[in-house]
Parts: structure tokens; C-alpha cells; sequence
């Protein structure tokens, strides 16, 4: 890794190279945090540890690429799509996930299956690796 990171960042990156994807977990409250930060945003605690996830995942809302949104980066996902996601530890945010098609968000949304189930995978990037999740077949 080229690029200078701060202490949060560096480690989650770490973390990505050995094959673990890691939040912080308040030991006051619980709750996990991911993308990792270091304070709770559920009680406040500024006191968080490192904690691996399990990757499971539910993706509640789908919002296919359009040109001006779409990174050039992202076409060897393959079909892909993003979406809020919640981690089986509670998290909530924003995702990419791969393996999304317009026709299986059409049926998707059709047959009201939000939230779909997703899994926690790692990326290799141009130069790095990041965390994207993958549409798991029912």
C-alpha cells in the first residue's frame, strides 16, 4: 500500500490483505460499527475494538447504475448494483453488490423479497482491496 492511511483506515486495509473484514464493537453497548469508526454511534463510547464480521448480510433497497453514477472501475464486477445493506451484527449503510441484473431486480421488486440475502466479499482493486457483497441465490 503506497498511499498514507490514518490508524482506522490502515488497519481495516490490513485486515482486507490477510482475508478478514473487520468492524469495531462497542464493549459498552454492543454494537458494531462498519465500516469501522472509532467511536458508537449507538451509545457515544469512544472505547471500540476490533471485530470480525460474519459477512452476512440483507441488501433492503436496489438502485441499478445509471452513466453518470456508475464507476469505470466497477465494470469487471461484472452486473452489479447498490443498495443499502445491513450486516447480521446490525450495521447499516451503503454497498455495492454483485450478481445484480435489472431483470432480477425487476422480479425482485415484483415478488417483494426486499430485503435480499447478501454475502460480504473482498475486492482487489486497482491497488488495493476493498469490500463488496454478492446477491446469494435462493
Amino acid at each position: 500500500m503506497a498511499i498514507k492511511l490514518e490508524k482506522v483506515t490502515e488497519k481495516f486495509y490490513q485486515s482486507l490483505e490477510e482475508g478478514k473484514i473487520l468492524g469495531r464493537k462497542c464493549p459498552k453497548c454492543g454494537a458494531v460499527e462498519f465500516p469501522p469508526v472509532y467511536a458508537c454511534n449507538s451509545c457515544g463510547n469512544l472505547e471500540t475494538e476490533w471485530y470480525e464480521i460474519s459477512g452476512n448480510a440483507k441488501m433492503h433497497s436496489i438502485v441499478m447504475p445509471a452513466p453518470l453514477s456508475s464507476k469505470p472501475e466497477y465494470k469487471a464486477l461484472g452486473k452489479f448494483a447498490y443498495g443499502e445493506i445491513e450486516l447480521e451484527e446490525g450495521s447499516r449503510f451503503n454497498g455495492v453488490v454483485r450478481g445484480m441484473t435489472k431483470k432480477k431486480r425487476k422480479q425482485i421488486l415484483e415478488e417483494g423479497k426486499l430485503p435480499v440475502p447478501v454475502k460480504a466479499a473482498i475486492y482487489q482493486r486497482d491497488g488495493y482491496k476493498t469490500v463488496v457483497f454478492d446477491l446469494v441465490e435462493e
